[in-house]
């Protein structure tokens, strides 16, 4: 009879040993199968975010240069015409995350800064120019640079830096939804994002 008992208690032991370690097993290959889920979707979205736009301006150049005590001049001017394609990005490769496999939770460590990148198309018309003061190297740069201040500050007072942004919580939004379907948690600034809304609100307090 005891020999029954020990036998019955020896394969019990077993029983709950092995379901221990398949339930056990079971948990960590979800977890590992959670993990390498949103590491793919992490590197999904690292690619360039981009909003695009196109300027135009026109503006007159004029330069003049005294000579012999000021009594003769020298000048030149012309018609300039700018064309700018404008793109502003974040490079989402550069986005920096943790991840706490264990406490089930996504940690967004660094966001990568916008980057604006213009380039005109500056076209010459009526240009007229003295023999002693005419269109050189340092005329070029001087307008190049007019034109690629006069630019961004139409980019400040443009919405294109808004739309970028939303593009940017559109393509996060994405690792939002795939935490939150998970059960995990995803954390930004020390502040758990717990509704989509908080994306918006985060990124306008900045």
């Amino acid at each position: 009879m005891r020999k029954i008992l020990f036998g019955v208690l020896i394969t019990l032991i077993v029983v709950f040993t092995f379901r221990y370690c398949e339930n056990h097993n079971s948990e960590k290959s979800r977890i590992e199968e959670a993990s390498a889920l949103i590491e793919k979707q992490i590197k999904n979205v690292g690619k360039l975010v981009v909003t695009e736009g196109t300027f135009s301006q026109v503006f007159t150049y004029n330069d003049s240069k005294k000579f012999y005590l000021d009594i003769f001049s020298a000048k030149k001017k012309a018609l300039i015409v700018i064309n700018a394609k404008v793109s502003i990005a974040y490079d989402l490769r550069k986005l920096e995350t943790e991840i706490d496999s264990e406490n089930h939770v996504i940690t967004i460590t660094s966001i990568p800064e916008e980057e604006i990148s213009i380039n005109p198309d500056i076209e010459y018309y009526d240009v007229t120019q003295d023999y002693l003061n005419q269109f050189d190297a340092d005329d070029y740069n001087k307008i190049k640079n007019k034109v690629t201040k006069s630019i961004q500050q139409k980019i400040d007072a443009s919405d294109l830096k808004t739309n970028a942004s939303n593009r940017l919580i559109t393509e996060l939004s994405n690792i939002y939804i795939l935490t939150r379907s998970l059960g995990w948690k995803l954390i930004y600034k020390d502040q758990e994002i717990k509704e989509m809304d908080e994306f918006e609100n985060i990124f306008s307090a900045t």
